[in-house]
């Protein structure tokens, strides 16, 4: 039975995974399975244990191993519904043979007295993958807005620059679509209008999982105080804290020299438009504006 790290994109969740992928006891999809359909069944069961061993050798290979949102094998072997849908997944999408098809994947890569995480990042999926994996526990990753935005429109994977029919997530609601046509249709605004939009979706998906199977834990507050908040996660998975994991907490760099870049990298204008289309949002999670 999986568990699940997810959030909007741009919202720290690699960090969060990749720290991870240190411990033990987890398990999750390699970078070379995600590319590689003959990947061996053992390499498949036990990757994250090979690649925690292979942290001491040459980066290259280790970085071959390390932990994929597996996007590329997901669609190969389950379905492209599963990684790149318009919409968010639910329970009414749940079809007798893609749940056996999902529950395979991920059994086929699970260690024995192991804890298998998957990331997903956009469409929440929550409420789906609920359906499919009743006991499944979700952490999700919560990043300002405003800093998902300025990352989002930095990165050149972001279909944003087409407008609403290129940007491969359906149709803006109708509020956000008034916005984005009063605002000159910005296209940093666009990022924004996305988040938002992504986050009315993770509610809508919260309250279809039972309280104690959802934890939220803020990027921002990961990195003032990670052993704080990567303990929380681990107890949360069940898992020990252990040496080994203590170890690597302690190799791995947590840097906030970019938490509030959107403060200069975006112009007044851009700031103003997303402070005043995502303040009900932010002030929700505890942002200032």
């Amino acid at each position: 039975m999986p568990d699940f790290l997810i959030g909007t994109g741009r919202c720290g969740s690699t960090l969060a995974y990749e720290v991870l992928a240190h411990h033990p006891l987890v398990g999750f999809v390699s970078r070379l399975d995600n590319r590689w359909a003959r990947t061996p069944g053992p390499l498949r069961r036990h990757g994250g244990a090979i690649y925690r061993r292979l942290q001491a050798g040459p980066l290259t290979v280790s970085r071959r191993l390390g932990p994929s949102e597996a996007y590329v094998a997901l669609s190969r072997e389950v379905s492209p519904m599963i990684t790149d849908p318009y919409r968010d997944l639910t329970a009414e999408d749940v079809t007798p043979w893609l749940a056996r098809r999902l529950r395979r994947f991920f059994d086929g890569r699970t260690a024995p007295g192991g804890r298998f995480v998957h990331k997903f990042t956009g469409w929440p999926r929550a409420t789906f993958l609920h359906a499919v994996f009743p006991d499944a526990r979700f952490v999700h990753i919560v990043r300002d807005g405003r800093a998902v935005a300025n990352s989002l429109a930095q990165m050149p994977w972001w279909r944003g620059h087409l407008g609403v029919p290129g940007w491969r997530f359906g149709p803006l609601p109708a509020g956000c679509a008034e916005e984005w046509e009063a605002g000159g249709q910005c296209l940093v605004h666009l990022a924004g209008l996305g988040w938002k939009t992504m986050m009315d979706r993770y509610e809508t998906a919260r309250a279809t999982v039972p309280a104690e199977q959802w934890l939220e834990v803020r990027y921002e507050d990961l990195l003032a105080d990670p052993r704080k908040h990567m303990d929380q996660i681990l107890g949360f998975y069940d898992l020990p804290w252990t040496r080994e994991f203590e170890r690597s907490l302690g190799r791995q760099r947590f840097t906030r020299g970019r938490a509030e870049a959107y403060r200069t990298d975006l112009s007044a204008r851009q700031l103003a438009l997303l402070d005043r289309s995502l303040s009900p949002h932010l002030h929700r999670y505890g942002y200032r504006v």
